[in-house]
């Protein structure tokens, strides 16, 4: 059994490393789905009020309400699958829930992209440095996450994907690690 966290800032690669690994037959929980959950439990617009909503949750619940919400869905996925991939940790209080519940089963991979590199990526997607339905800025959104705990999380990280080459080498770099193992990575 192997749960793999993925981290990062906004627009570093954390999406696209899920794809690969569903593309692969590898069951992903999108801890974002939790969220936006939520908002739809509370008549919200998840596009709008994801990010208020996963700061009410937290307050709400405790830092790592949404890792403990997560944690059902990973255990259904493992019952099925000898791995998983969870996207969307965001603080070390989430890191430190998973490890609690998987022991050295867990492995925590951030993906890191240089700012004006996730800024072109954001852009391309329709979420460029000012988000017009929210007014927030790439900036204001690292902020917000770092504010999460994100930092000390990615401090945490037993592997790091650097991903600011093309989309088919951080594709590469991905399969390696689901095929062959952490220590096959380029650090």
């Amino acid at each position: 059994m192997t749960v793999i966290g993925i981290v990062g800032l906004p627009g570093s690669g954390k999406s696209e490393a899920a794809n690969v690994a569903a593309d692969m037959g590898v069951p992903v929980v999108t801890m974002g789905d939790v969220i936006r959950q939520e908002c739809r439990d509370r008549g919200l617009d998840p596009a709008s009020d994801h990010g208020r909503i996963a700061q009410a949750l937290r307050e709400e619940n405790g830092p790592g309400a949404i890792a403990e919400r997560s944690l059902p869905l990973i255990e259904d996925e493992l019952a099925e699958s000898d791995t998983v991939l969870v996207d969307g940790i965001r603080s070390d209080v989430e890191v430190e829930a998973f490890r609690e519940a998987f022991g050295e089963s867990f492995l925590l991979i951030e993906v890191d992209a240089p700012f004006e590199l996730r800024a072109e990526r954001l852009d391309l997607r329709g979420r460029d440095d000012m988000n017009d339905e929210t007014g927030e800025s790439l900036t204001d959104r690292d902020e917000r996450e770092l504010g999460f705990g994100m930092g000390k999380a990615i401090e945490m990280a037993d592997v790091t994907i650097e991903n600011a080459e093309t989309l088919a080498a951080f594709q590469r770099k991905v399969r390696t690690l689901l095929r062959e193992g952490a220590e096959e990575i380029e650090r």
